[in-house]
């Protein structure tokens, strides 16, 4: 419980930061679902995180870099922010088997299927994470696009600039039902792939244009 007292707390303090010095304005929020989901935005700065954590009220849960969790204040603060370390570089089987705990307690995951942080304006042909925990769990994707965030803090730099910040959240994108196997086949998880990365590509642009960037 003082857990969850303490992410609403820092949750409501980054909206409202979020709001006041970029102007933050969010649509689509009635796309967000009230299971679990996996919520997927495009990736173009640091700030990407705290942008997004205004969704939702809801506690989302977030994967990091392992070398954070080295000492025991900024370790609890992030576990009760919702985050869990995961091994970059190889595959992390302990991060992925947490993500799918994570999913099948009702809980929503932010996964960033361009994997780190990106320039330009097209979205690259993504990493299939997302996917695959969709398809194997069964909970849908909830794209999200992000205009602005490159120009508020962009990638290599420490400022935060004050310019407009707009997100536009998609509607869910569902997998098709895993077979009597129980496992996702790569054709549908490479399907759903390319759904998402469209997707996201419509609603970057979206988020680019009203952010006037």
């Amino acid at each position: 419980m003082g857990q969850l007292l303490f992410y609403r707390f820092v949750r409501n303090l980054l909206a409202g930061f979020c709001r006041l010095y970029w102007r933050q304005t969010m649509e689509g929020t009635e796309h967000v679902p009230d299971g679990p989901f996996v919520l997927a935005p495009v990736h173009r700065s640091n700030i990407d995180t705290p942008v997004v954590c205004a969704i939702t009220k809801r506690r989302m849960r977030y994967m990091g870099k392992e070398t954070v969790w080295k000492y025991r204040f900024p370790a609890w603060v992030l576990d009760a922010l919702g985050g869990f370390p995961v091994h970059r570089g190889h595959v992390d089987r302990e991060a992925l088997r947490r993500c799918i705990e994570v999913l099948k307690g009702g809980e929503p995951l932010v996964l960033f299927p361009e994997g780190t942080r990106q320039t330009g304006p097209l979205v690259e042909p993504l990493f299939e994470g997302a996917a695959y925990l969709a398809t194997r769990t069964g909970v849908p994707i909830v794209p999200v696009g992000i205009g602005g965030s490159s120009r508020a803090m962009p990638k290599g730099s420490r400022l935060l600039r004050p310019v407009k910040v707009h997100v536009v959240v998609g509607e869910p994108l569902y997998p098709d039902a895993v077979g009597p196997s129980g496992r996702a086949s790569r054709k549908a998880v490479h399907q759903l792939t390319e759904k998402l990365r469209e997707e996201l590509q419509r609603l970057f642009d979206e988020a680019q244009a009203k952010a006037g960037a």
